[in-house]
């Protein structure tokens, strides 16, 4: 097989002795800083609601459901089942697996960039790069997938170049399982295929006889053994994808061409990023590798957006959040450039010493300068209702009900076209264990139903319950919360408890108490 002396002009010897463990181990610890900075503070939104709604299930329950909804996170749903019945579900615990991802992905990361520039100064920039991104640290503190699929895909991309460099086995396993948990854990990851093949067609194109017989065969295989993998997770998915995704409309060109602000969390840090890969592009030295990271980076998000122009649409900045670590790589490649013409002027009166520091000081400088740019987006993602992509003060509503509690209290959440909110199970969650109001107007809970949601009474006037009092919670700021509410279970609840005692909106939701004297049925 052709080697990469050929293909990235240095050996791979050489690379793998400049890459020392501190190129990786530095970025990593401050991709674990940056995303436990925090990390309890945001309150949980509806996704993460979502999510720790379902892994607390006994594991036969969260498969049945799986059969349902959600089944495209279900593999992360069953992970995070486990991570809570050894550690509880604490914010700060349901969000630290993702934290831990992140600090993996910054250092695959800086291993990637290492082994294609050949130097530890790209590759430590391109992690601690990868570490100032605002969404980048969004999802470090999320309950969900993302995180993981990031780390799993820039895994891979690590695991794929030691294949290509010396063909073995071991190394091809471990880049299919790789893959395989990130399309496991979300099938829109498995776009990073067309990126990769970028890494892959120098060495097909060079190969020749029993060399690319055996690249061909092992090549393959793995991805016969990664459709093998996925394929459940794909049909299913399948099956649900128009309840799950029928929200997200068509992309349009002008979104493409603007992705970059949503992908990064920040259109100024997506802009010190594209100046780092211009530089990468065009100082000598390493061409062929910076322009191969960039196919690895445009080309999922560029087969994503073909997709959905079809009748589903999966164009959305979370979903492709695992092409930033290919965009930190040629990032710190640039600076890698940089460094390198730095230390390589030499001019009279100076010592390779001296340019050697200068380089480093430059480095250092330009990843200080994209943090500070960061700064400002990296805060709007750590106080408290930060997460929601809109007002959802489950956390203020619990605390009032805790307040006015009495024992056999009930809760009235609409669950028609309110159900998306997870206004139930997130109350819920931060209500105190002593306290579990009867639930109104549910014919099955959601554990029974298999489902997200629970099945809602077809009869509204039979599921009031037998206390005196309830507690109403809506979407919206209102004074009539009655008014938000589908007309049977309004009706039933007038009949029943009267109007509201007490209205408190809450910016984003809408708590009442109705009180009643009647015995109920």
């Amino acid at each position: 097989m052709v080697t990469d002396e050929r293909w990235y002009g240095r050996s791979v010897r050489r690379a793998a002795r400049v890459a020392g463990p501190a190129t990786w181990l530095v970025p990593a610890l401050a991709m674990l800083v940056v995303g436990g900075y925090r990390l309890g503070t945001p309150t949980l939104w509806r996704d993460e609601v979502a999510t720790w709604t379902s892994a607390v299930r006994p594991l036969g329950e969260l498969l049945r459901m799986l059969q349902h909804v959600d089944a495209s996170n279900g593999t992360y749903y069953v992970l995070l089942h486990g991570w809570i019945t050894l550690f509880g579900d604490s914010v700060t615990v349901l969000r630290l697996p993702s934290v831990l991802a992140m600090a993996g992905a910054a250092a695959f990361t800086a291993l990637v960039a290492a082994r294609l520039f050949g130097g530890r100064v790209a590759g430590t920039c391109a992690g601690l790069l990868f570490a100032t991104v605002p969404l980048v640290s969004r999802y470090a503190q999320e309950a969900r997938s993302y995180a993981l699929v990031t780390c799993a895909v820039a895994a891979a991309t690590w695991f794929l170049l030691r294949a290509l460099d010396r063909s073995t086995p071991w190394r091809w396993i471990a880049y299919g399982l790789a893959m395989a948990v990130a399309g496991a854990a979300h099938l829109v990851s498995l776009s990073a295929l067309a990126g990769q093949a970028a890494l892959v067609a120098p060495h097909l194109w060079g190969a020749r006889g029993p060399d690319l017989r055996r690249l061909l065969v092992r090549l393959a295989a793995v991805i016969t053994a990664l459709v093998v993998a996925v394929l459940p997770v794909a049909l299913l998915g399948r099956r649900q994808s128009e309840r799950q995704l029928g929200w997200l409309a068509r992309p349009s060109l002008d979104q493409l061409w603007h992705f970059g602000e949503p992908l990064f969390g920040s259109a100024r840090v997506f802009d010190v990023f594209l100046v780092l890969a211009v530089l990468a592009l065009v100082l000598p030295g390493r061409r062929g590798p910076a322009l191969r990271l960039l196919l690895l980076a445009v080309l999922p998000v560029l087969a994503v957006w073909v997709l959905s122009r079809g009748t589903t649409s999966y164009f959305l900045d979370r979903y492709l959040l695992f092409t930033v670590p290919a965009w930190a790589a040629l990032a710190g490649c640039g600076v890698g450039a940089v460094y390198a013409a730095v230390t390589a002027a030499a001019k009279p009166g100076r010592t390779r010493p001296e340019l050697r520091a200068a380089g480093l000081v430059l480095a250092v400088g330009v990843v200080a300068v994209t943090g500070v740019t960061a700064l400002p987006r990296q805060s709007l993602v750590r106080y408290p209702g930060s997460h929601a992509q809109s007002k959802e003060p489950y956390q203020e509503v619990a605390r009032l009900i805790t307040a006015g509690y009495r024992p056999g209290d009930g809760l009235a959440v609409p669950i028609g076209g309110q159900a998306w909110s997870m206004v139930g199970p997130g109350v819920s969650y931060y209500l105190p264990d002593r306290i579990r109001p009867y639930p109104l107007f549910v014919a099955s809970g959601a554990v029974p139903a298999g489902d997200l949601f629970p099945i809602p009474c077809p009869k509204p006037a039979d599921c009031t319950g037998s206390g005196t009092r309830t507690w109403l919670v809506v979407l919206g700021d209102t004074t009539d919360p009655l008014a938000e509410v589908p007309e049977g279970e309004a009706a039933a609840l007038r009949s029943r408890f009267g109007p509201p005692q007490q209205v408190t909106p809450l910016g984003g939701m809408t708590l009442a108490l109705l009180e009643g004297a009647g015995a109920g049925r």
